[in-house]
């Protein structure tokens, strides 16, 4: 998708991105019927970076493809619904994010930075990079691949996140002001053709 090089269109997919998936971690922070393990994800607390300025450190300093960062969301829903005993919280969720940014670098660019490099642009060590990448591809089940219908699909879900979330031009615009029925989730079961939500274990 050509216009994912625009980099205002790539400000607003990290924007929308970010709001998406601290939407998500903050209602799993505050569910108190939801089983939750720890995992090689946790932190002790949590970072003090927001999600966004977090996401813009990756896409700034790992150099990856626009299409990377969707790829990568694509990523992060597959890992929620295969492990759901592991929903993304504010303790787990750039531990995440900067795994499923590299494994999608690793997958979909011909070039890309060593374990070592995304380790220091996600303020972590080495042997902790290597041990989260480990855990993250056993719990994709090494399912890496993204058919090009199934990137179309999440990137039509960020467009309409981007339209739900942003404030209606006038109070008449009734299809730009539907954000109170949204439910928090990441995005889709792509075993079923229709794409319709799922509900990440919110």
């Amino acid at each position: 998708m050509a216009e994912l090089e625009n980099p205002i269109v790539m400000t607003k997919i990290i924007t929308f991105l970010s709001s998406l998936v601290q939407r998500v971690a903050e209602s799993n922070d505050i569910n108190p019927f939801q089983t939750q393990r720890i995992s090689v994800f946790h932190g002790l607390t949590r970072p003090t970076i927001s999600i966004q300025s977090y996401l813009e450190r990756i896409f700034k300093y790992a150099n990856c493809s626009p299409s990377c960062l969707i790829v990568a969301y694509v990523y992060l829903d597959r890992f929620s619904q295969r492990q759901p005993t592991l929903p993304i919280n504010s303790y787990n969720v750039h531990r995440l994010l900067i795994t499923s940014v590299m494994v999608a670098a690793k997958f979909m660019d011909d070039m890309y930075y060593n374990n070592a490099y995304y380790a220091k642009v996600g303020g972590i060590s080495t042997i902790e990079m290597n041990f989260l990448e480990v855990d993250f591809l056993f719990g994709l089940s090494f399912n890496l691949n993204v058919t090009p219908s199934t990137f179309t699909t999440y990137c039509s879900y960020l467009q309409r996140e981007m339209l739900l979330l942003q404030p209606p031009l006038d109070s008449a615009d009734s299809s730009l002001s539907l954000g109170k029925s949204l439910k928090l989730h990441l995005c889709f079961d792509e075993e079923e053709a229709s794409h319709q939500p799922q509900q990440l274990a919110v």
